[in-house]
């Protein structure tokens, strides 16, 4: 059985913390940002956790599973 590829778009996209948690970064944050307040766009440099429906899948792009 040939070696499972790791997915490389998802690769670059999420992180795996040192507990196994899968984290990614929060959408919106890339245009029209005039109108988004000050404490919206500050939130959206926080990474959070990949949901729980998502993460078999992932987990199996990253060669994790």
């Amino acid at each position: 059985m040939p070696k499972m590829k790791t997915h490389r778009g998802t690769a670059k996209r999420v992180r795996v913390t040192g507990s196994g948690k899968l984290m990614r970064a929060k959408a919106f944050k890339s245009h029209i940002l005039t109108k988004k307040s000050q404490k919206r766009k500050r939130n959206f440099r926080h990474e959070t956790e990949i949901a729980p429906a998502d993460t078999k899948v992932v987990k199996r792009q990253l060669g994790l599973r």
